[in-house]
């Protein structure tokens, strides 16, 4: 047990860090600037398929209601204006997605569960702290692990394969706003698709 009054408990009961355990701190700090420099994306060929498959959709929806829908109607004003309602949620749609792909979630740093980093936690007497046998990290209030990050990740919400990436501390604000524009976008097509076939479909 560590002698500065504060418990670690390893939620899975792997073997705790205790004072003898050897701890390289510019490993530490090199790995966080890793991080923070580097392009977040994660390598998982399914989300990797889901994220892509996701952008044909959009791409393909766009080009349909552009190019097949409202260029063709006599209407002037009509096209116009729901042409650039579509596209604008479209291009909204498309940029959260990149945003929330390639945004870190929150990753808490790997192996910080040494001495040194506890001790600048300044915590109080008594107070327990839990460590992540997988990643090896003191792990924040509200961070899990995800197996597919292979991280532990702030205020995790749930990893999204159409997204390849967790939805978590940093990139939650994304996540939402392409919800939202994807939802009002297909909205929008489903009442597209329902106008055309009512009254242009017959001139084909």
């Amino acid at each position: 047990m560590p002698s500065s009054g504060h418990r670690l408990r390893d939620v899975e009961h792997h073997p705790l860090l205790t004072e003898n355990d050897s701890y390289d701190s510019s490993s530490s700090s090199s790995s966080e600037a890793d991080v923070a420099d580097r392009v977040w994306f994660i390598h998982d060929g399914c989300g990797m398929i889901c994220a892509v498959l996701t952008w044909l959709l959009v791409v393909y929806a766009d080009f349909v209601v552009t190019f097949v829908m409202l260029l063709p109607s006599k209407d002037f004003w009509y096209s116009v204006v729901n042409g650039v309602i579509f596209n604008c949620l479209a291009v909204l749609a498309l940029s959260s997605h990149l945003r929330t792909m390639l945004t870190d979630p929150g990753a808490v740093p790997k192996g910080n569960a040494t001495k040194e980093y506890m001790e600048s936690l300044q915590l109080k007497p008594g107070e327990v702290i839990y460590k992540c046998p997988k990643c090896c990290c003191i792990k924040p209030e509200r961070a899990h692990h995800c197996s597919i990050c292979k991280r532990c990740i702030r205020k995790m919400d749930h990893h999204c394969p159409w997204v390849n990436n967790c939805v978590g501390e940093k990139n939650q604000r994304f996540f939402v706003l392409f919800t939202v524009s994807r939802n009002i976008y297909v909205e929008i097509l489903i009442l597209s698709f329902k106008f055309f076939n009512e009254n242009l479909a017959w001139r084909w």
